[in-house]
Formats: C-alpha cells, sequence, structure tokens
C-alpha cells in the first residue's frame, strides 16, 4: 500500500483503488491537496475507474464530494464501496447518488 496523502492507494491501472485508513470521519483532507493527487494517478495509470474504499467512514466533506463529481465530469467513473447509510442519505440528497456507482463488498484486502 503506498501513502497518498490522506489516501491509501490499494491497488493501481485502469481500476484504481484508494482507501481511508479505516479512519471513521474525514475531516483533515485538503481537497486541492487531494484533487492534485487523485488526477496524478489517473493519468499515471490510465485509470478508467476509480473507486474509494469508504469501509468504517461514517462521514467525509462536502469537498471532498464535490472532487468526486469533479473526477466524473472528466470521464472516469466513480465507485465508492461501503458507504455508510450517512454518506448515502448525503449522496441521494445531493442527487450524487445519480452519477456515483455505490456497491457493497467484502474488502478484504
Amino acid at each position: 500500500m503506498h501513502a497518498v496523502s490522506n489516501l491509501e492507494l490499494y491497488q493501481t491501472g485502469e481500476l484504481t483503488v484508494i482507501g481511508f485508513g479505516g479512519r471513521e470521519v474525514i475531516d483533515d483532507m485538503n481537497v486541492a491537496e487531494c484533487r492534485d493527487e487523485l488526477l496524478d494517478i489517473i493519468q499515471t495509470h490510465n485509470c478508467l475507474v476509480l473507486a474509494f474504499d469508504l469501509t468504517r467512514v461514517r462521514l467525509i466533506p462536502s469537498g471532498l464530494l464535490g472532487l468526486l463529481a469533479s473526477i466524473r465530469k472528466k470521464g472516469i467513473e466513480v465507485h465508492l464501496y461501503n458507504p455508510s447509510a450517512d454518506i448515502r442519505e448525503v449522496l441521494e440528497i445531493t442527487k450524487l447518488d445519480q452519477v456515483l456507482q455505490m456497491h457493497d463488498l467484502d474488502m478484504a484486502i
């Protein structure tokens, strides 16, 4: 696993999987720095699908949601693995559940 600022890079390639180290609340993230790193990862690894493992994450900052939506607008599929009920509710309210794909998976990596 490679550390990417506050992110953990689990897998790279056309499907790139990123996690948050099992933290419950992601509140100390520099979204601009994260955006630059994610765009670099996407370009370096020819990523077509960017998946985020949200296992044990209860809340994510609104800036990160905006970042995920902007990545989706660049033609990269964004998948969310194991989003909490609170995260699902925010995605439904903001209609982001229509552009971000959610999955419940066993993430034994």
